[in-house]
């Protein structure tokens, strides 16, 4: 269902900090002329933890709004209360989305039993479900014995791994039949080379083609050409991570002319160490 190149896509703020949806807009059609198969509005790189309910939900608006049906929205709707799960996924439901990307719940670390029932609870709502492991980010892991015992629920269609763990594909893969992304750029190629079938990227906010076609090659077995591809962007994808998501992307898009740099503490700019390191990237793939 969600096979293909995702960009989880920044939230760019107006200098002052508020939403600029303009620049929204605009990122919408930049990633779509680039090939992308699908958006992810308010995940980790939306910044939604600082994001208010109104804004969250102005966000997928406006993001379902200019894709046009284009290309699929899988929105953020994830929380670590699933009272406001709940309520976040039906309005983006109702407005449209096609699927709702669901983080394992964050700082309260539930056991595995009542990951399930969180789970469960939001994929009764009928849009359907890519579970986020996230473990690095949530505190907690969705062990993949719960993936398997999810994956029965025929609204749970997907996983984005985010552990860092090729091994995790092979086993969830082997195991069930829901469909594996990566959640790593750097770990995109490897884990389709055990059977995941694209990505949710950070890197495609800045480089969709390069994004895009690597997954396209990988799905149609051109391996050597997705390894060109990786291989060529490998720095990138490891520069974007220098600092916290989304500091370098955000930076990094800046230094493009595509948004104004500008965070919401806690978050805020990266150091002038790691800004030159990742300019000089960006200069060598010719993206600035």
């Amino acid at each position: 269902m969600f096979e293909g190149a995702y960009t989880a896509l920044v939230t760019p703020f107006a200098k002052g900090g508020a939403v600029d949806y303009p620049r929204l807009r605009e990122l919408v059609e930049a990633q779509i002329a680039g090939g992308i198969d699908g958006l992810v509005p308010v995940g980790t790189t939306g910044e939604s933890p600082t994001l208010d309910v109104v804004e969250h939900l102005k966000v997928i608006e406006e993001t379902i709004a200019a894709a046009r049906r284009r290309v699929k929205v899988i929105a953020g709707t994830g929380a670590n209360s699933t009272a406001e799960a709940l309520e976040l996924t039906r309005r983006a439901k109702d407005m449209g989305a096609d699927g709702t990307l669901q983080v394992t719940p964050y700082y309260n670390k539930p056991t595995q039993t009542g990951l399930i029932r969180h789970f469960t609870a939001v994929a009764d709502l009928g849009l359907p479900v890519v579970l986020y492991n996230v473990p690095g980010r949530a505190g907690a892991e969705i062990a993949v014995d719960t993936v398997v015992k999810l994956s029965g629920h025929p609204a749970i269609v997907a996983v984005k791994e985010a552990a860092g763990s090729v091994d995790r594909v092979s086993h969830i893969v082997r195991r069930c039949g829901i469909e594996v992304v990566s959640g790593d750029d750097m770990l995109t190629l490897p884990m389709m080379s055990v059977g995941a079938v694209g990505v949710i990227s950070v890197a495609s906010n800045v480089a969709p083609k390069a994004v895009a076609d690597l997954v396209h090659h990988a799905l149609a077995g051109r391996w050597a050409e997705a390894r060109a591809l990786h291989q060529r962007h490998h720095r990138l994808f490891c520069d974007l991570f220098l600092e916290t998501n989304p500091g370098p992307v955000k930076a990094a898009l800046a230094m493009m002319g595509r948004i104004e740099e500008e965070y919401r503490l806690p978050l805020c700019e990266i150091g002038e160490a790691n800004r030159r390191t990742l300019r000089a990237t960006l200069e060598d793939l010719g993206l600035v």
